[in-house]
């Protein structure tokens, strides 16, 4: 059987065909979106079915997910001026659809995983039908929380991205009121995305404007912010980008560290999404302080396995279980 996928992100949209049946879900095709470059889904839907031609007949259910919360079939998306329902793509496609958040997705996809699809930052003590707790940076940070149940996963969405920032130090207290002048508001999300990496090298510039390199001002000023920052401060070409690099990989431990004191995820913690791949090399000893750094809770922690998916296509295999699951209801 083969499915209609799609992984719906405020920077890109990748649309896909699995086969499903025995085993993960195995990719048949895949092409990717700038989501900029259309109003809506509708449109990126209609040329990725084009370019199908007559293979569009084999697909038998469709699920996506989406960057954004979604009720009762409906979505508006957190970083792109889209609103998706259920119903309304399910008569465009002529299939039963599935819509659900992105993370969702990505926890869905977390359980369908090769060992060489995930690199170990805690070994841990792994418990088979433990909670597993997921989040991600990257154009906005997604959180999620997976339940094993005998009848299968229960994924519990979550917009925990958007919680208050937490300071843990004047660095970091400095940090927030930089934001707090921009913004009146700050999230963690304002942080831990590609985003917010270039907000932290900015609030290290605004203390040392002396330190700013010319090229690097260069660079930003034509190309992704960002992409930049992380790539200067990961080859450590510029110490101001290391130094926001670094920043940024004590807070996202801070974080997943927060998400675990919450759901003491002892089936794992896994870290997706495409600012953490850029970032892993940074990751491999810059995150696991944070997480740690827990007070009396330290050491509940330490026994938690931690992960970061390699697989950038985990929240596509995601919905292709959804997308299965599906297929059994009807």
């Amino acid at each position: 059987m083969r499915v209609l996928t799609g992984d719906i992100g405020g920077t890109k949209t990748a649309l896909a065909v699995h086969e499903v049946g025995d085993g993960p879900p195995r990719l048949v095709r895949s092409t990717r979106y700038p989501s900029a470059s259309a109003p809506g889904l509708g449109p990126l839907l209609d040329s990725f079915l084009a370019e199908l031609g007559s293979a569009r007949d084999d697909l038998r259910s469709a699920a996506f997910a989406v960057a954004g919360a979604v009720r009762e079939g409906r979505c508006r998306t957190t970083n792109l001026p889209w609103a998706l329902d259920t119903a309304e793509l399910s008569a465009q496609l002529g299939l039963p659809v599935a819509l659900m958040n992105d993370f969702e997705g990505v926890a869905l996809g977390v359980t369908a995983l090769a060992d060489d699809q995930v690199e170990w930052l805690q070994v841990g003590e792994r418990d088979p039908m433990g909670v597993v707790a997921v989040l991600g940076a990257g154009t906005g940070l997604g959180e999620a929380i997976l339940l094993p149940t005998p009848t299968g996963p229960r994924v519990i969405a979550s917009e925990g991205g958007h919680a208050d920032l937490a300071p843990r130090d004047e660095l970091e207290i400095d940090l927030l009121r930089f934001l707090l002048a921009r913004h009146g508001r700050v999230s963690y999300e304002r942080v831990l995305s590609g985003r917010g990496l270039h907000a932290m090298y900015d609030f290290l510039v605004a203390r040392d404007p002396a330190a700013q390199l010319a090229s690097t001002r260069e660079r930003i000023a034509s190309e992704d912010p960002g992409a930049v920052v992380g790539q200067l401060g990961v080859n450590g070409e510029d110490p101001v980008c290391a130094r926001a690099v670094d920043l940024f990989c004590g807070l996202y431990g801070a974080e997943a560290g927060n998400l675990a004191l919450k759901t003491l995820p002892f089936g794992g913690v896994f870290l997706a999404g495409g600012v953490t791949l850029h970032l892993l090399s940074r990751l491999r000893s810059g995150f696991m302080p944070g997480f740690l750094a827990k007070g009396r809770m330290s050491s509940v922690l330490a026994r938690m396995p931690v992960a970061v998916v390699l697989d950038a296509q985990v929240g596509l295999r995601g919905a292709a279980l959804a997308a299965t699951a599906l297929i059994s209801r009807v």
